[in-house]
């Protein structure tokens, strides 16, 4: 590329010549030839001495802090004797672009903000300090930033808010992204979370028409870098780690969802929590936020007891639900089982419907979940047998022997059990270890592949149904990646328990902006997902353009980008219009532009 030039071209309209001005740069093509690309328009520049042809634009006096009109001149031009109170001469051959920062996802941002009405929220809640401090917009920048580019509240501070336009967008200063005013704003926000809950519910019904009578429950974990002992209450606890990171301490989230994606409520459990023991707590407070309704309970086998189930029976209304059985209950309806016939829901789908005392057992089987099974199995059987003939074939004690085999049965579980392992006892240096395979396992591996048990209180008229629901549960394994991939829940570094919730919490209300974006996707602009479309809109840039005057000041414009083709197209195809560019700015003689 070449280096930002300004452009000037005329244009004859009502027998008046109109001169405007833009910043472009020369772009070279694939062919060897240069063109000429605009970046952003400027406006319109006097170059007449006619009253009637004067034109005159807002500008914004950074002395007397206020609003005022101004004629604009090239310095070639003298200003005439009817403008001299607001005419200004500029020198345009002497122009300064600077502070490029990101300007295009920070408005997507701003603009999921606005559609779900949390300024309206968060106003009566954060109201501006006695100091100036606007909570709510500190909050906005901490979502804003935790959605696009996550990070920590001292990179945000340190670089992150500097690089980019939420300063020009909110009409604030750097003084936002002060350090201490982060971590401070964090500690005003959980008394707020029912209660955002509950708008957040009023707004997805609103603008997507959401039902909430399926409801989605799972649990999930996430790990600090932060070093025990903690006080006995803390949140902070070792326990099992589904981020593969037993060393690290951890909480626990417990979150419920819609079968298109959209949260209800989420918990932060201590991280030695079991999912058996949460359940109950969470059917009492979705009943107490939201009222007595006919809602559907699906859930992954492990989390509900044979008493929450009951329960669940015994309510008045009965509460529904759908949940995954452990495979090894199958073998208690084998029998039956084998009796009733297959009955095809869907191309590649069959289930078996077994009525037991006021439930129903779905036995399904999936075609393409037998292949991948299948697959996973045999190249895992391959793989663990090459191992164990490495293994049988070097000279090693029986404790190496040991150690090597538990590696390998880590890195292959589903073939480990259908593989028998000999280590006999010996106290020779070379240990002589032996293996088979167990048929009788395989076999039985073989015939319960691809199939899953799931047990519901609800009418069994409607098989394709029920299986349905339970396909949905991705939909929150899918949330809980978008927080820990996408929106960089972990590692969490906060040492206040109270700070660490909070962070969770603007990483949920950042979701809510993601699952909102991506919602409008899919309905307007399918295959594109809310990454990539702040990725592209990312790549709109506000700079600073500065004029220096003959009268010893600084005309100053800020101006966005102009959208390119493909962006000008996904506005389009959302029905989004971009803002018109905020006004320039002229300093004081002798006083510096701000930076």
């Amino acid at each position: 590329m070449g280096k930002p030039f300004l452009h000037g071209h005329h244009r004859f309209k009502n027998g008046k010549d109109h001169c405007y001005w833009s910043i472009a740069e020369k772009v070279r093509t694939a062919r060897g030839r240069w063109v000429q690309r605009h970046i952003f328009y400027l406006g319109e520049i006097n170059d007449s001495q006619r009253a009637s042809w004067t034109k005159t634009i807002e500008v914004f006096d950074t002395t007397r802090q206020q609003t005022t009109e101004l004629a604009l001149y090239p310095v070639q031009r003298s200003v005439p004797a009817h403008a001299t109170d607001y005419g200004v001469q500029i020198k345009l051959n002497e122009f300064a672009l600077r502070r490029p920062r990101q300007w295009g996802a920070c408005w997507v941002a701003c603009h999921l903000w606005q559609q779900l009405e949390m300024e309206p929220f968060w106003s009566e809640r954060l109201p501006i300090s006695r100091e100036g401090t606007n909570w709510r917009h500190i909050l906005q920048t901490l979502v804003s930033y935790r959605l696009m580019d996550p990070g920590s509240e001292w990179r945000l501070h340190r670089q992150w808010f500097a690089n980019s336009a939420m300063a020009d967008l909110l009409e604030e200063d750097f003084g936002l992204a002060q350090k201490d005013n982060l971590y401070r704003c964090l500690d005003k926000l959980l008394p707020h979370r029912e209660a955002l809950f509950q708008h957040l519910r009023q707004r997805w019904e609103g603008l997507f028409q959401v039902r909430f009578d399926v409801l989605l429950y799972d649990l999930t974990s996430t790990y600090f870098e932060s070093d025990p002992p903690f006080e006995p209450e803390d949140k902070r606890k070792y326990g099992y780690s589904r981020d593969k990171r037993p060393d690290c301490v951890q909480v626990v989230i417990a979150l419920i969802v819609t079968p298109e994606g959209f949260p209800l409520a989420y918990e932060v459990l201590p991280g030695n929590t079991s999912d058996r023991t949460t359940l109950r707590d969470f059917l009492a407070r979705i009943q107490r936020l939201y009222g007595q309704a006919d809602r559907i309970w699906v859930m992954d086998r492990g989390i509900p007891t044979e008493q929450v189930l009951a329960q669940m029976r015994a309510s008045n209304p009965p509460i529904s639900y759908l949940v995954g059985t452990p495979k090894g209950r199958l073998t208690r309806y084998e029998q039956q089982l084998l009796e009733i016939p297959w009955q095809k829901v869907r191309q590649g789908v069959e289930v078996k419907l077994l009525p037991q005392e006021g439930e129903v057992y779905v036995l399904a089987r999936s075609t393409d979940r037998i292949h991948k099974e299948r697959a996973i199995r045999r190249r895992q059987l391959k793989k663990l047998w090459q191992r164990l003939k490495e293994l049988q074939s070097m000279e090693l004690s029986r404790d190496a022997m040991l150690l090597k085999l538990g590696a390998a049965k880590v890195q292959f579980p589903v073939a480990w059990r259908v593989v028998a392992v000999e280590v006999p006892k010996t106290r020779k240096k070379v240990c002589a270890m032996t293996f088979s395979l167990r048929k009788e396992k395989l076999r039985a591996l073989r015939q319960r592949e691809g199939r899953y048990l799931l047990r519901s209180n609800m009418s069994a008229e409607q098989p394709e149904q029920l299986w349905q629901f339970y396909m949905q549960l991705t939909q929150v394994e899918a949330a809980f990646k978008d927080l820990k991939d996408d929106l960089g829940l972990r590692p969490i570094f906060h040492q206040k328990e109270k700070r660490i919730e909070a962070h969770i919490f603007v990483a949920f209300i950042a979701y809510c902006l993601h699952v909102s974006l991506r919602t409008q996707l899919r309905r307007l602009a399918p295959g594109l997902t809310p990454r990539s479309v702040l990725d592209k809109f990312a790549e709109i840039q506000m700079l600073d353009v500065h004029f220096p005057t003959t009268d010893g000041r600084e005309l100053i414009f800020r101006r966005y980008t102009q959208p390119e083709k493909d962006q000008k197209m996904l506005l389009a195809q959302l029905g989004w219009e971009l803002p018109p560019q905020p006004p320039p700015r002229i300093t004081s003689k002798g006083q510096l532009a701000e930076d």
